[in-house]
């Protein structure tokens, strides 16, 4: 006859160990906060200055799987109608043909297809940016305010990602004496659970 009395704790702690295995393979998705998110990008002006600019509206998502980093995902646009500029002069070429041409291609759009952590709030995100009809790939570096991986699974979760591209891969070539070809670019976003 079993003895209950050892048996019980130790079917216990075998249910535990399964729940939480299956907790930390399930997918935790998120959605973009439009309202605390934003991009900022910054380009050097005749080499002595720079310039600024901003896509202050944005939506996507996010997908993290705690135990399988390499099987999260992002999905972000810009609306590059929105974008913002310190002037008018500057504004109307950004939005122009010569850049992004908004008309044409009204919206930004970055697909993150896997997430490496170095430390617990630390790390990249591997993937293609699509600008002015041009794709490339590219890597993010990202920090988060908190460890996503053991992050509750109903928290908003805030982060940083920052690149630098080269503008002429996407097909913006113009005054490039006057503009820099690096675009040094930052993606503050808070991620809210769906």
């Amino acid at each position: 006859m079993p003895n209950f009395r050892y048996a019980l704790p130790a079917m216990l702690a075998i249910a535990a160990t399964g729940a939480l295995a299956t907790t930390s393979s399930t997918p935790r998705d998120y959605r973009l906060d439009s309202g605390a998110s934003e991009v900022q990008a910054k380009v050097a002006f005749f080499g002595l200055s720079s310039k600024s600019m901003k896509f202050p509206k944005m939506s996507g998502k996010v997908r993290i799987v705690p135990d399988a980093l390499e099987r999260a995902t992002i999905d972000v646009t810009f609306d590059a109608t929105a974008l913002e500029a310190p002037d008018e002069t500057t504004l109307k070429r950004l939005k122009s043909e010569k850049f992004f041409w908004v008309e044409k291609y009204p919206t930004v759009r970055f697909v993150g297809k896997e997430l490496k952590l170095k430390t617990a709030t630390r790390g990249t995100v591997s993937g293609d940016l699509t600008a002015r009809g041009v794709t490339k790939p590219q890597v993010l570096d990202v920090t988060f305010d908190t460890d996503p991986v053991k992050a509750d699974p109903g928290e908003a979760i805030g982060f940083t990602a920052t690149t630098t591209i080269d503008r002429r891969q996407y097909g913006m070539r113009s005054y490039q004496l006057i503009v820099g070809n690096k675009v040094n670019i930052t993606m503050k976003a808070r991620m809210v659970p769906n």
